[in-house]
């Protein structure tokens, strides 16, 4: 793969993980922009990497069994581990599900990245972002109207 097709793959990788994590930065959540952008981009890199080495130096070894999806296998445990450190649990409240959820499917948008599936990675952006921000916004004007209707209070 040339140099500047694996750049734009990971450049590709790291704006879609910033929209991503925009609305974590924006609740000032703990893992936001920075964080999702890293987990897309690590995971593209990943990718690229696999790929090279199926189709490079791993090919012409004999008796070598190349498989890239152990890497995409390898990727999410590495990020089920962060987003698992994103969730946090005092007494009878969790906290931090949508944030380790977002930064499960960063990763999932950079390999998508990192394989050349740009058009699967930009779609999986947009549905994240509505899923996080504009269902997120309905959420809360539902919760609100429900307390004020009825007195419960919300859960967090």
């Amino acid at each position: 793969m040339p140099v500047w097709e694996a750049g734009s793959r990971l450049l590709l990788a790291a704006v879609l993980g910033m929209f991503a994590g925009f609305e974590r930065e924006f609740r000032r959540k703990p893992a936001g922009i920075r964080t999702h952008m890293l987990v897309a981009t690590g995971s593209a890199a990943f990718m690229i990497l696999a790929l090279e080495l199926a189709i490079g130096p791993l090919k012409t070894v004999s008796e070598t069994s190349v498989d890239p999806t152990r890497i995409i296998q390898g990727i999410i445990g590495g990020i089920g581990f962060l987003g698992a450190g994103a969730i946090i649990q005092g007494g009878r409240e969790v906290s931090g599900l949508t944030t380790g959820a977002s930064i499960w499917v960063a990763g999932a948008i950079g390999i998508s990245c990192g394989i050349g599936f740009y058009d699967f990675a930009a779609l999986m952006t947009v549905v994240v972002v509505i899923i996080v921000y504009v269902i997120g916004c309905v959420e809360g004007y539902v919760m609100e109207k429900l307390e004020a209707t009825t007195g419960m209070e919300r859960p967090e």
